[in-house]
């Protein structure tokens, strides 16, 4: 049996387990470490002097339309698992007691782990959509069941929205597919990369907008990003780790895999409209964030603003932003979900996550300070975490982009941009020292205790990978570069 197979089957087998058994959270720990254990395995075995995609595996279905159950992956791939599987454990490992379903909850975070990891290592065109929707549907269950606030309304809601963005995609690989010459009639990928790369296969701007806006709905681009922190803040601490942490990966990873090898001239013919957007995720959204009272609607406003970045490096359409952006994608996955796990502590322990009633809490609970600072550090790009790196390769390669005597429109949008390097201080630092220094909050009473052992060494997980890398970033680079050779200098 392929690894890759094995990847996808272990989650699916123990959500199966977790319904049917009385220790869901023993089970649940166990198939999320062995996953994590496999991909380091199959990281260890990727042939990076070979590259390309490996451990491929399937087979045939329908041969008229060139269906296959297929299985492949290559070096940005191998990162993506990588971080699917990090923070699948991470989030297993902070669940609490949950009263009730609690097969069902753990059921649920693992149908979404599953999902993702299918969607990143299938081939595959329907496959590789498929496996995303596949995760969308414990997304719904865990909002709507065990989701706070008026969970119903914002669980239909994110539904709407993402459905309605993944009917718009659906489209646009539609589009892919038919535009595919009649003797090469394929949905595995790997072939349409080449086909676009060689400049065959070319479907035209309506497709590469469909893709946008079904791609984008999903990743949250501004403006249609209004579903996200709604979500973040309603849904349990676990489910917004994966989510924001991993599965709106799913849009930045597509776009990745779609966009820049089939359609680089409608990139740069769009580039004007994209780069306007991008800065409403960054400036536009940045300062909404800033106005956030509470903790978890501010980290939720704060995952949409660093969407901006991503698309930032997919714009500037080279080798340097490209990789920048694949870097992003971990980093921010790896940080947002150590911060949606501090948040959750927080709230469970406190009882509120609204600034005005936090503070001091560092007195009472220095460990949980210190974790939370080293978060908002790494999420504000500090010099040592990945983001650093990642956030340096995305200016630099947008920067690069059309240097003429002058500032165009990719440099002037950089500059810009830029400031959201400020703007991401202002609101991280001001909700570090609101919550954890000052004077105590009406919130803030003795004998809570500090961050419990579960919640410190998951985030201690995540906090060591993004420090890791971040001092060596070429841990992961020397995944990512080879996948975007066609765009080397």
């Amino acid at each position: 049996m392929s690894p890759l197979l094995s990847l996808i089957l272990i989650p699916l087998v123990t959500a199966a387990f977790c319904m049917a058994g009385s220790a869901p959270r023993r089970i649940s720990l166990f198939g999320a470490g062995a996953n994590l254990l496999l991909t380091l395995y199959l990281l260890a075995s990727y042939n990076l002097e070979i590259g390309g995609y490996q451990f491929v595996g399937g087979r045939l279905l329908a041969p008229f339309y060139g269906l296959a159950f297929s299985l492949g992956a290559d070096g940005l791939s191998m990162v993506m698992l990588l971080l699917t599987t990090l923070v699948t454990l991470a989030a297993v490992w902070v669940t609490p007691p949950i009263n009730r379903y609690a097969g069902m909850f753990y059921a649920c975070l693992l149908l979404i782990s599953a999902g993702a990891i299918g969607a990143f290592v299938s081939t595959d065109l329907f496959f590789f959509y498929a496996f995303h929707e596949l995760a969308l549907v414990p997304t719904f269950l865990l909002i709507g069941i065990w989701g706070s606030g008026e969970r119903q309304r914002i669980a239909w809601k994110v539904t709407i929205y993402l459905a309605t963005g993944s009917f718009v995609l659906l489209l646009g690989l539609i589009g892919i597919w038919l535009a595919v010459p009649a003797g090469l009639r394929t949905l595995d990928m790997r072939i349409l990369q080449q086909l676009g790369v060689a400049g065959i296969l070319s479907p035209g701007p309506a497709v590469y907008l469909l893709l946008l806006a079904g791609f984008g709905s999903l990743i949250a681009l501004f403006p249609l990003h209004s579903w996200a922190p709604e979500a973040y803040a309603s849904a349990p601490a676990p489910a917004a780790m994966l989510h924001a942490g991993v599965l709106k990966k799913f849009g930045l990873y597509g776009l990745l895999r779609l966009a820049v090898p089939i359609f680089p001239e409608e990139i740069q013919q769009f580039a004007g409209l994209l780069l306007i957007l991008l800065l409403g995720n960054i400036i536009y959204v940045g300062f909404v964030t800033i106005a956030q009272k509470r903790l978890d609607l501010m980290l939720g406003y704060s995952s949409v603003m660093h969407m901006g970045y991503a698309f930032l490096g997919l714009v500037a359409l080279n080798q340097i932003g490209l990789a920048g952006m694949s870097l992003m994608i971990v980093a921010h996955g790896l940080t947002i979900a150590a911060l949606f796990a501090l948040c959750g502590e927080i709230g469970s322990r406190w009882g509120t996550l609204e600034f005005a009633k936090l503070g001091g809490l560092a007195a009472g609970a220095p460990k949980l300070g210190l974790l939370f600072g080293f978060a908002a550090m790494a999420s504000i790009g500090l010099p040592g975490f990945l983001s650093f790196p990642s956030e340096v390769l995305i200016f630099f390669g947008a920067f690069a982009q059309g240097v003429t005597g002058g500032f165009n429109i990719y440099q002037t949008s950089v500059a810009f941009a830029l400031w959201g390097v400020v703007i991401s201080a202002i609101y991280m630092l001001r909700a570090y020292r609101r919550i954890f220094w000052g004077g105590r909050g009406v919130a803030a009473v003795d004998g809570v205790g500090d961050v419990s052992c579960a919640v410190r060494w998951a985030v201690i997980l995540l906090l060591a990978a993004l420090l890791v890398t971040g001092f060596r970033p070429a841990l992961l680079l020397d995944y990512i570069n080879p996948v975007f050779d066609y765009f080397a200098p």
